[in-house]
């Protein structure tokens, strides 16, 4: 049966909507928070995984949609939907303005531009305590009044659903052809034809874009906005999430979002010895799994229903990375 594994994706999307009531309300916290890292490092996939463009300010862009959310509504009372959609839109722009000014750079020096980007945004908010309250945190106006997990819980799914529908017409496009294009061989891309700097600058501006809807809805979730949210600590958990899921695939990424956030719990009471653990599992992954741990499960249960022959050849066809590269 050709489509098997959609049909059992779209039935446990289906029972975890129906007994999503039964989930304590602590357990479906760490679902929602999980759903936030799930755009997060399904965006930052897109961007790193697809494009190639490894940037170190995705969580600066997450805080700059949840500032920019938070304070249009704090002072114009505009209904948070609508702030929302602003802080996706500013990000959007200023992610294409990144994106622009990074043209030239690849690896290391754009990790480190990135990273720089994502430090004075950190310490504009810190210091500007007129405006964002600074380190004592923005408080923020809920998105709904009820004290019940179960509305944020659906609305987090509907979010992270919509953002992987998105962004897989995106990659399954000639847009995401031109992306891989560009992670391969930036010169020999534009030989083809391909408009580098114009891909480049709309994958900064979507991935942004997307990052910035999940800040938003977090900031409206949570509560409270602090700078730290855009600090380097997050945006170790992000990568360590998208590369221990799998970077050059979607659904690997937020599968890895999952998994992290998950065990991140579960081992909380292990304290800070949780963190050594996963920086481990990190180097492990990048050693003798460069395409993810989730990436062979995922692969194995795409082929779910199809004639064993034709699954084995597409299993043995997939290009796989030298470890010693």
């Amino acid at each position: 049966m050709r489509g098997l594994h959609i049909y059992i994706l779209l039935a446990v999307a289906a029972l975890a909507l129906v007994f999503a009531d039964r989930l304590s309300s602590y357990w479906m916290h760490v679902a929602i928070i999980a759903m936030f890292y799930g755009i997060l490092a399904s965006s930052w996939s897109l961007l790193a995984g697809y494009a190639g463009l490894f940037s170190l300010g995705h969580m600066a862009f997450a805080s700059i949609g949840g500032y920019t959310s938070a304070l249009l509504v704090q002072w114009y009372g505009i209904p948070i939907p609508v702030g929302m959609v602003a802080g996706v839109a500013l990000c959007c722009v200023l992610g294409g303005l990144i994106g622009w000014v990074c043209l030239r750079m690849t690896g290391p020096y754009l990790a480190i531009f990135t990273l720089g980007f994502s430090e004075i945004v950190r310490i504009i908010f810190a210091t500007e305590d007129d405006i964002t309250a600074g380190m004592a945190g923005l408080h923020v106006e809920r998105l709904f009044s009820t004290t019940s997990r179960l509305p944020y819980f659906y609305v987090a799914f509907a979010l992270l659903v919509v953002s992987l529908l998105l962004m897989g017409v995106i990659v399954r496009s000639r847009w995401g052809l031109f992306l891989r294009a560009i992670r391969e061989d930036e010169q020999a891309a534009s030989a083809s034809g391909v408009a580098v700097a114009r891909f480049r600058i709309l994958a900064f501006a979507i991935a942004s874009g997307f990052a910035a809807l999940a800040g938003s809805f977090y900031g409206h979730y949570i509560g409270i906005l602090t700078p730290s949210i855009g600090g380097l600590d997050f945006m170790a958990v992000l990568v360590v999430m998208t590369v221990i899921g799998g970077m050059e695939r979607l659904p690997t990424a937020v599968g890895g979002a999952f998994v992290v956030e998950f065990l991140l719990e579960v081992l909380r009471g292990y304290g800070q010895w949780r963190l050594p653990l996963f920086g481990i599992i990190l180097l492990l992954t990048m050693r003798f799994a460069r395409n993810g741990l989730l990436t062979p499960l995922w692969l194995r249960f795409v082929q779910l229903g199809e004639p064993r022959a034709v699954a084995a050849t597409a299993l043995r066809d997939v290009p796989q990375k030298d470890p010693a590269q």
